[in-house]
């Protein structure tokens, strides 16, 4: 991996959920790194004018920090194109983008952005999305707006703001719910935007080579969605029976299997899969054993992109097992689940 690159974080969540405080707090925090933030907003506040120093003839300010805010008036493409060549030029010294998406943005486009055009692809390394989830507002706005559970079916790290509005049982139950929809990524509750930035940076949610244990609860959280999408309703083996009023369209499964994957057979199946249902897959990821092979399989996608890398070698004495999450709308777990066992060797 190029070290050249310029990391690239997506902030996106519903309106009010607090991105632009949590964005303020990180560009004026004293953390000596220089940030790029890209606003890509439709009539929302943007970043105080007081903490900007000037307005120059471009939409980019320069903020007393070191940092830099730009508003998109174009596509994100040229807008990423253009901060890299001033930066190139040394015109612009910053270390890192933040694209702050608007509260009805699907974050997807975004993301596929960084790897679809080269020119993007060759200055920068798409790092995570991170979610915005407002506590307060979140049941009704997950209810009636699919861009909301999109928004949570994409994240690699979730922050519930606003959690001191309402009861820990409510902040309990919509982190359950959250947990259906996206069991890879870790959540927790933020106060008035109070992230660390270790928490908010380099946590290579798209790095294919990056240790992927699919996340520390991946393997113990899930037994309860694996026969979630069979008996929705009973709530006989679920901990948590009030969970099953919401039924969203955003949902995740997993597939495990220690026999070995066919390559070719499951290059085809995951390829036509992509081209039915890619615009409804959201993220999806895995460790996969290959047969014929001695090392792990990493792949990862979102929506219709998909790419994968060799890994490490599987360890002496280590359970040769392949893993993968779905997260999508309404996928056909069934034919996916099916379609993945007959990939199997």
């Amino acid at each position: 991996m190029n070290p050249g690159l310029i990391p690239a974080t997506i902030l996106t969540g519903f309106l009010g959920s607090g991105k632009t405080t949590l964005l303020k707090r990180i560009l004026t925090e004293a953390h000596g790194q220089k940030i790029a933030v890209i606003e890509n907003e439709f009539g929302e506040e943007n970043i105080d004018n007081d903490i900007l120093v000037a307005d120059t003839g471009e939409q980019i300010i320069q903020m007393n920090n070191g940092c830099v805010c730009c508003t998109i008036r174009e596509d994100l493409r040229s807008t990423l194109a253009d901060l890299a060549e001033k930066r190139r030029k040394g015109e612009l010294d910053f270390e890192r983008v933040v694209i702050e998406t608007t509260g009805l943005a699907d974050p997807g486009p975004v993301a596929q952005t960084f790897f679809m055009d080269d020119e993007i692809a060759e200055s920068y390394l798409l790092d995570s999305i991170l979610t915005l989830v407002d506590a307060k507002h979140a049941g009704s706005q997950l209810d009636t707006r699919q861009e909301a559970r999109r928004q949570v079916g994409f994240a690699d790290q979730i922050f519930i703001s606003k959690a001191d509005l309402v009861t820990p049982a409510e902040v309990d139950e919509l982190m359950h719910r959250l947990k259906h929809m996206n069991p890879r990524a870790p959540q927790r509750p933020v106060h008035f935007g109070a992230a660390t930035l270790a928490e908010v940076f380099d946590l290579k949610g798209f790095n294919l080579n990056a240790k992927l244990d699919l996340d520390p609860e991946f393997l113990t959280a899930d037994d309860d969605h694996d026969h979630h999408g069979h008996d929705h309703g009973s709530g006989e083996h679920c901990d948590h029976p009030h969970h099953h009023a919401h039924d969203d369209d955003v949902k995740s499964f997993v597939f495990r299997s220690q026999r070995p994957f066919n390559p070719a057979k499951l290059e085809d199946f995951l390829g036509a899969v992509v081209q039915v249902y890619g615009p409804k897959m959201l993220r999806y990821k895995g460790v996969l054993h290959m047969k014929g092979s001695d090392r792990k399989v990493i792949f990862q996608g979102v929506h219709q992109l998909m790419g994968s890398d060799l890994g490490p070698k599987w360890a002496a004495g280590e359970d040769k097992l392949s893993k993968m999450v779905f997260i999508g709308i309404e996928l056909p777990r069934d034919v996916l689940m099916q379609g993945l066992e007959q990939c199997l060797v």
